[in-house]
């Protein structure tokens, strides 16, 4: 396969835009993607399009109104993993040759409040109240709590250093940081989570060109490697309910983020010692230590180490999260993977701001989706 690099990337603030339609999000988003690549946007060959909660043809619609100009166009959905699949199919598609160039987005408009579990879950499990996400957090922080001593604490503090970020990143819906105190005295949503702790549904856009070292440099852009992009589903058992729930306890696999990620190490060529900074899935604040330990960041049961030596700050040995992870930008479903991706592109190109890691070369992003399927990628300057 070819080498792949991203020669462009364009962001839509994450937020909430009553009345600005998600045409008009993904427009800007590409735009500004296609102008930081120096590219036409009749230079684009193909699309892929992260969407979850907007109608079907969504990426059609969007490059319609681009201009229509007789490129394959396709609609991509995983759940919250919807981006790193999109990514996926993009990055296929350059590295088997099958195109030049291809544009990647992700555009979401999300209802408020919690994602119905009518679009994923069986009814008997809504029935028994199986289908509401914090639920699922919480009992995955309790399960670590009872397994390796985190506390609610650690977990607030997670929210602390992430919100910290987000206050030096223009494009998240949050850019105020937060106490100790602010967090635990947030509203208790599911003990352990704090209101302060959960991630919040929204909106927003995300585009990544795709193409060739050689097209990169003759259109004079700033090219970084896409080592690899995983997506990958689990081994057997994977019900839809946490593991809390699950009877099967005597059959036992890794989980579905080891999974992705020794696959993408071994792919890449690229170790956990070798990351600059990560972008992961921190749709609560438990989440990002319990997805620290899964991606092999350290071993089980020390992601509260790091945090307590400052390792995962910014100025950190590894930091995760720079730019304010999901508790600070939200997650809009289509567009949050790719968020990340943008994110580390701007890191390792040095153009990332007050929330810049000195020094950075080699990024990866986590993303999960219910299902269900997890997507990790590894980017190289």
């Amino acid at each position: 396969m070819r080498e792949v690099v991203i020669a462009g990337v364009g962001l839509h603030k994450m937020g909430r835009f009553e009345g600005k339609p998600y045409v008009d999000m993904a427009c800007e988003a590409i735009q500004m993607a296609l102008k930081d690549a120096n590219m036409a946007w009749k230079e684009v060959q193909a699309a892929y399009c992260s969407r979850m909660y907007l109608p079907p043809t969504t990426g059609a619609r969007v490059c319609a109104a681009m201009g229509l100009i007789g490129i394959p166009v396709w609609d991509v959905e995983s759940a919250c993993a919807s981006g790193g699949s999109a990514l996926r199919s993009g990055f296929q598609s350059i590295a088997g040759e099958f195109y030049d160039t291809a544009l990647v987005f992700g555009v979401e408009k999300m209802p408020r409040g919690f994602m119905s579990p009518e679009n994923i879950y069986d009814k008997w499990q809504c029935y028994i109240g199986l289908s509401v996400n914090p639920m699922y957090f919480a009992l995955e922080a309790r399960t670590h709590m009872d397994k390796y001593g985190s506390t609610p604490e650690h977990f607030a503090r997670v929210s602390v250093k992430n919100h910290k970020n987000g206050s030096y990143n223009p494009y998240a819906m949050y850019q105020k940081a937060c106490t100790m105190e602010d967090i635990m005295k947030s509203p208790l949503v599911c003990d352990p989570i704090h209101l302060l702790e959960l991630c919040a549904p929204n909106e927003g856009a995300a585009a990544v060109i795709l193409t060739t070292r050689q097209v990169a440099e003759k259109h004079d852009a700033q090219p970084v490697t896409i080592c690899t992009s995983v997506v990958k589903t689990p081994l057997y058992p994977a019900p839809m309910i946490p593991p809390a729930f699950q009877t099967s306890a005597k059959i036992e696999s890794p989980p579905l983020t080891t999974l992705a990620a020794r696959q993408a190490y071994e792919e890449a060529a690229v170790g956990p010692e070798d990351l600059d900074l990560v972008e992961l899935q921190d749709v609560a604040a438990s989440s990002e230590i319990i997805y620290t330990e899964e991606l092999g960041l350290c071993p089980l049961g020390e992601a509260t180490r790091l945090l307590d030596e400052g390792v995962t700050e910014i100025g950190g040995r590894l930091p995760i999260n720079a730019s304010g992870g999901l508790l600070s930008n939200g997650e809009p479903i289509g567009a949050s993977g790719l968020r990340q991706v943008v994110e580390m592109d701007w890191q390792l190109r040095g153009q990332a701001g007050l929330r810049q890691v000195a020094g950075a070369k080699t990024g990866l992003g986590h993303v999960v989706g219910a299902g269900p399927s997890c997507g990790v990628v590894i980017l190289k300057r």
